[in-house]
């Protein structure tokens, strides 16, 4: 079916709606907290404080850089594997986080900031890192339906993912006081089941007439490596960037460290063992790797001791690979989830182990482990708090099936400029894309006579022979 991909005014007119929107929403109820506002003199007085380097901005601000860049670098090339939708991949990833940051900012403000005695949303460094904690649940989103769909429909993916995002987070994390601190069920299980719905309901009958397309070619894997390799290295900042003070930010950044270790070596096993000569995928390297990461989040800040985060790490390279080899085109094939980037298998599978993992090492948390001082009062009934973490991860699966099923029927709708199923994957649908040329050729000039070639006549005897 032929469809009409010209946004010459669809995209314009929806990128400017929503960032006047945005600015009318900031100027009604966006203010600077207290250790951004010039008020921050008097600040330090009331609240005894000597030094400006007790500023929230010196404690959270190199998180919130390594955050940043997970977000913006890492997922965007990450994705541009693809021969043909580099442009696309960190183009598209650039836009809808540019918008969901912004949108994130005043709906976790009035969730989790508004109250009847502040009329204000009151943003700092914290806010400006969980806006990105959001908006890396809907980075995990794009991966399912990267390729597929319209900026125009992104960005109103973009728009429902973070209401519900904040929805489900509220519920966790201050409802049912769940524990995840590096986002295992509330970003990366949320946001992986969330674009399996959507990706399931936008279902691409002749998908195959772009086959050729979906293949990478080896530059386009090797950027996609500079996102893995940026996603591996700051992952530890990800896990602790808003864990408390002191041991808890220590202990989660040590955890983090381990697990990713651990899935890089399984990962790396595994995938040449699977081989029949002994070879590594690149889809693997580029995305198993990484899922130690996405494995400890929940229980990142927890007593899981650095051999537990190990062994988190192993199980979830060895899920993750075993996923990309099987599970992937079992899903195609069988249940029509067409996943772009294999998210089933880097966030999925490795959230829900994740949640499961923070759930068994919140249930058995002690005083012998934690030490009486360090003991969490919130984990005192340890085995309450499992259970309430169990209730977390099944109620973000629920969130995300429900919520993507409403948005993929929104997105269907046949107006948002979306390609035909022969032209995915392809960036000249929306993108000036430069015309190809080989490396190292220049253009012949007809006015040059061919240059003269040297002849042997194959004998020492002989000298060569200039030949025009």
């Amino acid at each position: 079916m032929a469809r009409n991909t010209n946004l010459r005014w669809r995209l314009p007119l929806t990128c400017l709606l929503l960032q006047v929107a945005m600015v009318v929403l900031f100027g009604v109820f966006v203010r600077y907290d207290a250790d951004a506002d010039a008020s921050w003199r008097q600040e330090k007085q009331l609240r005894n404080i000597s030094s400006d380097l007790e500023n929230e901005f010196y404690y959270r601000y190199p998180s919130f850089q390594d955050v940043h860049v997970m977000v913006f670098v890492g997922f965007g090339f990450l994705m541009t594997f693809l021969q043909r939708y580099g442009f696309g991949a960190v183009g598209f990833n650039f836009l809808l986080a540019a918008f969901g940051i912004q949108w994130a900012v005043l709906m976790q403000g009035w969730f989790h900031h508004l109250d009847s005695r502040r009329r204000y949303i009151l943003v700092g460094i914290e806010n400006l890192i969980n806006a990105d904690f959001c908006v890396a649940s809907v980075c995990v989103a794009f991966g399912a339906v990267l390729g597929k769909v319209s900026p125009i429909q992104l960005l109103i993916m973009t728009l429902f993912q973070v209401t519900l995002f904040t929805v489900n987070e509220y519920i966790l994390l201050n409802l049912l006081e769940v524990k995840d601190a590096g986002g295992s069920m509330t970003i990366h299980t949320f946001g992986a089941y969330f674009g399996l719905t959507v990706t399931w309901i936008l279902y691409r009958r002749n998908l195959e007439q772009s086959k050729q397309r979906q293949r990478s070619v080896y530059q386009s894997d090797l950027f996609a490596m500079i996102g893995t390799l940026f996603l591996w290295l700051y992952w530890p900042s990800f896990n602790s960037a808003v864990s408390s003070h002191g041991d808890a930010q220590h202990r989660a950044a040590i955890n983090t460290y381990c697990s990713l270790a651990a899935s890089v070596l399984t990962s790396v096993a595994l995938s040449s063992a699977l081989h029949k000569k002994g070879k590594l995928d690149m889809v693997h390297i580029q995305n198993a790797t990484l899922a130690g990461g996405v494995g400890v989040g929940t229980a990142a800040e927890m007593m899981l001791t650095p051999y537990g985060a190990l062994i988190v790490g192993f199980f979830c390279g060895l899920i993750s690979t075993l996923g990309f080899m099987f599970l992937t085109p079992f899903l195609e094939s069988r249940l029509r989830i067409q996943d772009t980037c294999g998210i089933h298998n880097l966030h999925g599978i490795p959230g829900i182990l994740g949640g499961i993992v923070g759930a068994v090492t919140a249930t058995f948390a002690s005083p012998d482990i934690y030490g009486q001082q360090g003991y969490p009062k919130e984990v005192q009934t340890s085995r309450i708090q499992g259970k309430f973490q169990v209730f977390g991860l099944l109620l973000s699966l629920a969130m995300a099936l429900v919520g993507g099923l409403m948005v993929g029927v929104i997105l269907r709708l046949p107006f948002w400029g979306q390609a035909a199923d022969e032209n995915c994957f392809e960036d000249e649908v929306y993108w000036e894309v430069p015309e190809e040329s080989s490396a190292g050729h220049a253009p012949e000039d007809p006015t040059l006579k061919p240059p003269a070639v040297m002849v042997s006549s194959g004998s020492p005897a002989f000298s060569p022979v200039l030949v025009s």
